[in-house]
């Protein structure tokens, strides 16, 4: 069917989807919602003759009974499923390794990821150097956060008497 550098690449997708958005995934098994963004990511779904329902219910009739994932071979097993659905004209060897092109290579796309920037008034806001009163004990001239220290009055309870001035001079003045 298709060259082994090609399957190389297919199967290296198969797994940047796999981990795609949990932590504790080895890229061994792919789940629902994985198998979901890699189709649309990768436009097999075209939304004429495949949609995403197309796409879940190719899913569930490939995995386990029970299971919830699955692994590489029903991933490919998946992909022969959506090809000749997908590339109509085409004989199923054909649409096959078309929809292998299509998906070999792909990395999951984040879009929407939101960035923070401070504009205007967030700013001024944030800008320490113009902080006033209790505020200002709160933060050292070059901005950065003193922590407990700027918030509270930490008290030295070193010695018998607290906070005594000439602590430490005693036996300064006994040897004379």
């Amino acid at each position: 069917m298709a060259g082994s550098a090609e399957m190389g690449s297919l199967e290296e997708s198969f797994r940047k989807f796999a981990i795609y958005g949990d932590t504790k995934a080895t890229g061994q098994e792919m789940n629902g919602k994985n198998w979901a963004k890699l189709c649309k990511d990768c436009k097999v779904i075209d939304g004429k003759s495949i949609t995403g329902t197309d796409v879940d219910i190719v899913f569930s009739k490939v995995k386990g009974k029970t299971a919830r994932v699955i692994n590489y071979e029903e991933f490919k097993k998946a992909l022969e499923e959506l090809a000749p659905k997908r590339f109509k004209d085409k004989s199923k060897e054909e649409a096959y390794e078309a929809i292998c092109q299509l998906v070999a290579g792909k990395e999951p796309i984040n879009v929407g990821v939101t960035k923070a920037k401070n504009v205007g008034a967030v700013e001024r806001l944030t800008d320490t150097s113009k902080y006033t009163g209790s505020h200002k004990e709160r933060f050292d001239e070059t901005g950065k956060g003193k922590g407990k220290s700027g918030r509270e009055n930490i008290v030295d309870n070193s010695g018998y008497v607290s906070a005594y001035k000439n602590a430490g001079t005693y036996d300064a003045k006994v040897k004379k």
